[in-house]
C-alpha cells in the first residue's frame, strides 16, 4: 500500500466554546477566507479539510454527525457523496471515530476533527506512517499549557523530511501532571486496529471515550505509534472565539 484513501471527519460535538452560532451550523462550515481564482471567498473549514485530503489522494470520507446539526451537514455535503454515519448521544471523540469501524473496512485511514484545518501537511504524515509501518501516527505541537490537552511521552526521537519524529511510549488526557509539552494536534492515522482498542476502554456511563484512551490501549497491546512535529505547518482552529479570530485573520492574510 502506497497510499491512505479513506478518512473519517468527526463533526457530532456540541460546539459549546462557539455558542451561540454552534446551536444552528456546525463547527465546520464556519469559513475562513481564502483566495480562489484571484479573490477571496468564504470557504467552510469542512471543505478546506477534504479538499486538502483530495490532493493526496484521499477519495472516501466519513462525517460523523451528532443528531442536532447532521441534517444541515448532510444537505451542505450531499454532492461530494460522502458516507454519513450518526453519534447519537456525544460520548467523546473516541466514541465518534468507532461509528466508522464498517467505513473503514480493514483499511488504513485518517481522523479529522472538525474544528480546524492543517495548512499542509497531510502527505508527510502519510508518509511518515506508511514508511516507518505504524499502526498510528500523529500530529503534534509544543504548548504553553500542556494541562489543556492531550500529551504524548517519547521513547525515541529523529529526523524525518526535516520534522521531529517520535516514537511514543504514553498518551495522557490533560494531565495534572505532563511528561512533555507535546500536545496532540487534531489529524491522525490509524490501522483498524484502533478499534477493537476503543471498545476496550472502560469508563464510567457519565464520562467520554476520548480517543487518546484508544491510543493508550493501542501502546499497551505493543503497537508501533509515531508522532511528527508540526514544524513549517500551521493548525487553523476554529473551535473557540479566540482560536477562530487568530485563524481567521491568518487564512485572510496567508491563505
Amino acid at each position: 500500500m502506497n497510499q491512505i484513501e479513506k478518512m473519517v471527519i468527526t463533526s457530532a460535538g456540541k460546539g459549546t466554546r462557539m455558542k451561540y452560532i454552534t446551536s444552528v451550523l456546525p463547527k465546520c462550515l464556519l469559513p475562513l477566507l481564502v483566495k480562489e481564482e484571484g479573490k477571496k471567498v468564504a470557504k467552510p473549514v469542512i471543505d478546506l479539510i477534504m479538499n486538502n485530503a483530495e490532493k493526496i489522494r484521499v477519495n472516501k470520507f466519513c462525517i460523523v454527525v451528532g443528531k442536532m446539526q447532521g441534517r444541515i451537514l448532510m444537505e451542505y455535503l450531499f454532492d461530494r457523496g460522502p458516507t454519513f454515519v450518526f453519534q447519537n448521544e456525544p460520548r467523546g471523540f473516541g466514541d465518534a471515530v468507532l461509528k466508522a469501524e464498517d467505513f473503514a473496512d480493514g483499511s488504513p485511514f485518517f481522523v479529522h476533527a472538525d474544528d480546524g484545518v492543517l495548512t499542509s501537511g497531510y502527505d508527510v504524515l502519510a508518509k511518515a506512517f506508511l514508511e516507518n509501518d505504524a499502526d498510528a501516527a500523529l500530529f503534534v505541537r509544543r504548548v504553553k499549557n500542556p494541562r489543556r490537552y492531550g500529551i504524548i511521552n517519547f521513547e525515541k526521537e529523529e529526523q524525518f523530511m526535516d520534522h521531529s519524529l517520535y516514537y511514543v511510549k504514553n498518551v495522557e488526557e490533560k494531565p495534572e501532571s505532563p511528561k512533555s509539552d507535546l500536545a496532540i494536534a487534531a489529524v491522525y492515522i490509524f490501522k483498524p486496529d484502533l478499534f477493537s482498542a476503543l471498545k476496550e476502554v472502560k469508563v464510567d456511563p457519565a464520562s467520554e471515550v476520548e480517543l487518546t484512551y484508544g491510543i493508550k490501549k493501542m501502546l499497551e497491546k505493543g503497537k508501533k505509534v509515531i508522532a511528527l512535529s508540526l514544524d513549517g505547518y500551521k493548525w487553523l482552529n476554529v473551535g473557540d472565539p479566540d482560536s477562530y479570530f487568530e485563524s481567521f485573520t491568518y487564512a485572510y492574510k496567508e491563505l
